[in-house]
């Protein structure tokens, strides 16, 4: 019963809910109505466009949440009992992570877990925030996200945005940072106005009164990658997303002196309050000591 409560509510409707569970709506619906009148009082507010919970129906939600998670450390504790180790961590993650994620973080963990499988899904802040606070997700992974209620960061590492030249462009080494400014003339790789890498630059921007050139927009940092080592223009990215370019001499990276792009933080998220499955806990360790995002940039 708590189980399609809590899906419905994720959902945004019993029909969405009933297909997410492979069973009726009919029957999702008689769950939501039998629990109300268990209660005494209602427990969705019905509209044209969906459901959303009532101050009651929340107080349900948050419990079906807790719940559900105690199921997860129980079932997790039981096979430990019997000496086996699996288990399938979700994570949810921006796209700029995925490569450090394979590379510094899953291949290493895998090695020493085999029993243990892992769910990764790139997705906006926002998607990772509500992924995270639902429960849909046991590990996020965020850069610079706003603040939420039911979500906690549990490690942080300062990660400037850098602006990333090709190896071959004329710009000297630098003593020092920039302002971003300095590239004002040159045509680059830039995210979507929506993403909020960019809305940072576009306070820059706007304090400065210049415009950066959009030769590329896409919210593909691998085509940003291979952009920039085309020689097409530069990019603006921070250090981790370009780790093993600059390792590798293929890309360079020049420092920025504005105080919004230079101070940006990347994030290891939890729900707030939740108690881990073991095989979560060991990952989120893993990630937390292991992938350059989580490394402070001096």
């Amino acid at each position: 019963m708590l189980k399609y409560f809590l899906a419905t509510v994720r959902a945004g409707s019993v029909r969405a809910a009933a297909e997410h569970l492979n069973v009726a709506a009919s029957a999702v619906s008689r769950q939501i109505i039998e629990m109300e009148t268990a209660v005494g009082q209602p427990l969705l507010e019905r509209g044209p466009r969906g459901v959303v919970p009532t101050e009651a129906g929340r107080a349900v939600a948050e419990h079906a949440q807790r719940q559900a998670d105690e199921m997860l450390v129980l079932a997790d504790r039981l096979r430990r009992l019997q000496g086996v180790e699996e288990g399938t961590v979700r994570i949810f993650c921006g796209g700029g992570f995925l490569v450090d994620l394979l590379d510094q973080g899953l291949a290493a963990f895998a090695a020493d877990y085999p029993g243990i499988t892992f769910k990764v899904t790139s997705s906006t802040t926002d998607g990772i925030l509500a992924a995270v606070a639902q429960g849909e997700a046991d590990i996020g992974m965020a850069y610079n996200p706003p603040a939420h209620p039911d979500v906690r960061s549990v490690v942080s590492a300062r990660q400037p945005i850098l602006a990333v030249l090709p190896i071959h462009h004329p710009m000297r080494p630098t003593a020092g940072p920039v302002p971003l400014r300095t590239f004002a003339s040159e045509p680059a790789a830039l995210l979507p106005m929506d993403h909020g890498v960019r809305q940072l630059q576009g306070r820059v921007e706007a304090a400065g009164d210049f415009r950066l050139i959009a030769r590329l927009e896409s919210g593909s940092f691998e085509l940003h990658r291979r952009f920039i080592e085309a020689g097409l223009g530069i990019g603006f990215l921070p250090r981790f997303v370009i780790a093993g370019e600059l390792k590798a001499g293929t890309l360079r990276a020049v420092p920025l002196q504005d105080t919004l792009l230079s101070e940006v933080r990347s994030h290891l998220l939890l729900r707030s309050g939740r108690r881990l499955p073991e095989a979560t806990r060991r990952l989120l360790d893993h990630l937390a000591q292991r992938l350059s995002a989580f490394q402070p940039v001096p």
